[in-house]
């Protein structure tokens, strides 16, 4: 057994740009300025353009924090300019909200109740409860939420059913919607074939994720990385427990060869439980239980 963290509660925003590194730094400086919160690591795709910003604390110090970002983040990315392969619907796209350790999921909830009506009126942003927040159960998924991008939000959101939780029912000009919610551990995990076939990508994807009858807790798309010449998968694990990282890229290689291709390599955007990497070397070293790990004995 390790330590639980000391901090109750991490954040993980996702923001709609990957590609000019110095607006990435930016908001990044604005969203570690509040006391009480940690700056874990910052993941930018000029592809995706997109930044996964991984932050740990207080609720206090995290609603701090993300309100900093959302003022940034507002003042830099204008979304009728952006373009990159991953959906979005808003220049913060997503804000979820995660229990660490001994931190109930009510805990999260409860951060993101409390972030989402502040958003709404501070900045005039329509927001959305997803996940564990959600309100209603068609806003479970942030996929169903995000269908349709921020191009297409303009006449979903005047449909009755797609009013949002909090805010105008009018999506915002340059920063388009946000959502907002509290969820378990996501790891965000990418395999690049060495093919340039992006429809190759697509058809392992739907081999891969749950809703094609793959695998459990599996969510994934295949596109195109220009930067690289390359296809990639991008998957989702919203729950390691279920599908672990190993097992997950298995399927994408046995996949991807069935197609006549391979995975040249994967990668992790933001970070990833450590429970969810000893079990993929557990797995991968064919152990009972997870390797024996001399910094953990030491700590």
């Amino acid at each position: 057994m390790y330590p639980a963290p000391v901090l109750p509660l991490e954040c993980v925003p996702n923001v709609s740009e990957g590609r000019r590194l110095d607006v990435v730094a930016r908001l990044a400086e604005a969203a570690a300025a509040a006391p009480g919160v940690r700056l874990l690591d910052v993941s930018s795709d000029p592809d995706h353009n997109r930044s996964v910003l991984t932050l740990a604390g207080d609720a206090a110090g995290l609603h701090a924090a993300l309100l900093d970002l959302y003022e940034a983040a507002l003042a830099e990315i204008d979304l009728t300019r952006h373009q990159g392969v991953h959906p979005r619907v808003g220049a913060v796209d997503v804000v979820p909200f995660v229990p660490l350790g001994d931190t109930p999921m009510a805990a999260a909830v409860a951060a993101a109740e409390r972030l989402a009506p502040e958003v709404a009126r501070r900045f005039g942003l329509p927001v959305y409860l997803y996940e564990r927040a959600a309100r209603r159960p068609e806003r479970t998924a942030l996929a169903d939420i995000r269908r349709g991008g921020f191009e297409g939000f303009a006449g979903k959101i005047a449909d009755p059913v797609w009013a949002p939780d909090f805010g105008p029912p009018r999506v915002h000009p340059t920063a388009g919607v946000t959502v907002i919610g509290a969820r378990f551990f996501l790891i965000a995990f990418n395999a690049v074939l060495e093919t340039s076939d992006v429809a190759v990508a697509r058809a392992v994807a739907r081999k891969v994720r749950e809703s094609g009858g793959g695998l459990p807790a599996v969510r994934a798309m295949g596109v195109y990385l220009a930067s690289r010449g390359r296809a990639q998968v991008s998957m989702n694990l919203v729950d390691y427990r279920r599908t672990s990282v190993l097992r997950t890229l298995a399927r994408v290689r046995r996949e991807a060869e069935a197609l006549g291709t391979r995975v040249l390599e994967s990668e992790v955007i933001g970070l990833m439980p450590e429970e969810a990497a000893l079990e993929a070397a557990r797995e991968a070293l064919l152990l009972p239980a997870a390797p024996p790990i001399l910094e953990a004995r030491l700590r």
